[in-house]
């Protein structure tokens, strides 16, 4: 069934315009999302809806434990009522999200730890009417408030104990959910502050339709919960797997940033359909392909692929692309083992239109450009988004295209203008190039440096702050912020102090790997910020420290007692976050480490020892000392027993 929905779902132009089509959408294969759900609970009561670790939920416990929290809302959540979840994977976020469908009320992920400045700024926006999460995670505003403690299962690698829903009026101002809504999602906005996009329950279902027909997702799959809950795709997961009779399975933290121990955790919980971000794929594919997988597809997103699934690849693996205004996925391009290129060095395309979906390349004045052109993407159909809470925003990113034959098309008379530079080339696939603006993507996150930029601003000590993004050598971006001090500040700006406070106000992908303090910027012929220089000054800095970490006559920088261990892990964290000066009794995170750089350093510590380390021992360690530590203590155990023949 595969292979026919992707012969068909793309309609070449007789003119060869960069504009396709996806193939109709059938009606009777799309139905209601909650509708289609609730008749797993009747048809397979028993079935398993959520396995965790060795915990488990049948498809009527979740019901049963979704009309549970129903009850104790006691009526206080109503239909188009903005609700913000603060819980991690796990059967009480799906319980949640199953009771908030029941009420109509619009479900706003805003992931388990969101911060309280971020929350705070949410709540300034957005108007939220409660908050369910922790306690210890909400912030003052709803703390003391009128609190209703949910029955929710307590259970499972990611769950916390007494979750409350928390109830406070909305700010004035506050912008409420768009009439239809079934979920919102807060994007990076360029202002400074998040955009929320709101959703309505047919564009998720002409998604879950086709996933479900694309994967074959039935009774007896496991389908993977892995995304991080503030981001959409996650809404994808959860919903594919209730939708479609199959088990979801949440993941642990920490094989979010592992990819030895993601494999493992796809052997171990039998993982059939998964969905995952593309840093943490591409360095798979450059590793043997694990045999023992029941993994039959792999759905891949949030940046750009650089690699193609070598022949040992046994899953199909879905080169995915999709903003949050779409409605999370709107091309994919499949790849398989028995594909006649699969030994192409050549990045693979991001593919052609679901069902439903108008897609059209344009010119800066909106006309549509000839195939094999660069232009802007812009996004039609099924899927559109309702739009975001606010109508300026809305009306100038969805609006009727500019070109007359496109406007005449009865899938395109609104279309979202996507802010990525596309290639549509003469089969009709695209090839993704790139953001025509500063936004960025760091870890499949997109990211505006703006957001980032305002969260340092916060700082007294700051007057202004600049983001750029510069790429290492295999293409990867990381976000380095440039600071100039206020000139009434009592201190200077401090680049660790100042890491550490944007950590309460932005997502982890967001927080910079470093902070320079300068002077002043460069500006350019126009006046302003010379972002290009920047980007020149920091591939300077990234010389100046790789050339001090080289070993030279009189050393290699590095303490002379230091173990075996701790010059390995000291020498990587250099290099990864570019800090000459970085030493073993720095905290990781202190100076810009990440999940996501740890995840690199876990990689390169395997590759050198063949020990693998786990994301929360290097992020738990109080200094990069203990970090070396840890892998001293396994790595002389392993050449213990390497010696002794075990």
């Amino acid at each position: 069934m595969t292979e026919t929905l992707n012969e068909e779902r793309t309609v070449p132009a007789p003119d060869a315009a960069s504009v396709v089509r996806g193939r109709p959408v059938d009606p009777s294969a799309v139905g209601g999302v909650l509708a289609r759900y609730e008749e797993w609970v009747r048809s397979t009561p028993l079935a398993t809806a959520v396995v965790d670790g060795g915990h488990s939920w049948t498809y009527r416990q979740i019901d049963e434990a979704a009309d549970a929290v129903v009850r104790a809302w006691e009526g206080r959540i109503r239909p188009g009522d903005l609700v913000g979840v603060c819980l991690d994977r796990s059967a009480a976020l799906v319980v949640t999200a199953v009771a908030l469908a029941r009420v109509g009320a619009v479900y706003l992920p805003l992931g388990p730890r969101p911060g309280e400045r971020r929350l705070a700024a949410v709540g300034e926006d957005v108007g939220v009417v409660c908050l369910i999460g922790a306690r210890d995670v909400l912030p003052d505003t709803h703390r003391g408030t009128a609190e209703l403690p949910l029955p929710l299962p307590a259970e499972g690698a990611n769950a916390v104990p007494d979750v409350v829903a928390a109830f406070a009026p909305p700010a004035d101002g506050a912008r409420p959910a768009l009439p239809g809504s079934l979920y919102a999602v807060l994007t990076s906005g360029s202002t400074g502050r998040p955009k929320a996009v709101a959703v309505a329950e047919p564009a998720l279902a002409a998604l879950l339709a086709w996933f479900r027909a694309e994967t074959g997702l039935a009774p007896g799959d496991r389908q993977s919960l892995l995304i991080g809950v503030a981001f959409d795709p996650h809404v994808m997961e959860l919903w594919a797997g209730l939708t479609s009779g199959a088990a979801l399975v949440p993941a642990p933290d920490a094989v979010r940033w592992d990819p030895g121990a993601l494999t493992d955790w796809w052997r171990d919980a039998a993982v059939t359909v998964a969905v995952t971000a593309t840093p943490m794929i591409e360095p798979l594919l450059d590793r043997p392909w694990p045999r023992d997988l029941v993994l039959r597809h792999l759905f891949v997103g949030g940046d750009r692929m650089r690699r193609r699934p070598g022949p040992d690849v046994t899953a199909a693996v879905h080169n995915a692309y999709g903003p949050a205004e779409a409605t999370v996925v709107t091309t994919t391009h499949v790849m398989r083992a028995t594909d006649a290129g699969v030994h192409e060095d050549a990045a693979p395309p991001i593919g052609g239109p679901l069902p439903g979906v108008t897609l059209a390349v344009t010119d800066p004045r909106g006309r549509v450009v000839a195939r094999g052109e660069d232009g802007e993407l812009c996004i039609g159909g099924v899927q559109l988004a309702l739009g975001y809470l606010d109508p300026e925003l809305t009306a100038h990113r969805f609006a009727a295209p500019a070109d007359e034959g496109l406007a005449a098309d009865a899938g395109a008379d609104r279309m979202y203008r996507t802010g990525d530079r596309v290639r549509m080339r003469a089969d009709g696939l695209l090839d993704f190039l790139g953001r025509l603006d500063d936004q960025v993507k760091i870890s499949g996150v997109r990211i505006e440096p703006a957001e980032v930029e305002a969260a340092l601003e916060q700082d007294a000590a700051v007057l202004s702050a600049v983001v750029v993004a510069p790429r290492d050598a295999e293409g990867r971006a990381r976000l380095v912020a440039y600071v100039t001090p206020a000139a009434d500040a009592a201190t200077a700006p401090d680049a660790t102090a100042l890491l550490a406070g944007v950590r309460a106000w932005l997502p982890e992908q967001a927080v910079p790997s470093a902070v320079r303090v300068v002077d002043s910027f460069v500006l350019d012929a126009n006046g302003k910020v010379d972002r290009t220089a920047l980007l020149a000054q920091e591939a300077r800095t990234e010389e100046r420290s790789a050339e001090e970490a080289r070993p030279s006559a009189s050393g290699d920088g590095l303490p002379a007692d230091a173990t075996a261990a701790e010059r390995l892990v000291l020498r990587t964290v250099r290099r990864l976050l570019t800090g000459a000066d970085i030493t073993l009794d720095d905290n990781f995170t202190d100076v810009g480490g990440t999940s996501v750089v740890a995840g690199r350093l876990l990689a390169a510590v395997e590759r050198e020892t063949g020990v693998r380390l786990r994301a929360p021992e290097v992020l738990r360690q109080p200094d990069l000392r203990a970090v070396a530590a840890v892998l001293d203590a396994r790595w002389t155990g392993a050449r213990t027993e390497e010696a002794a023949g075990v």
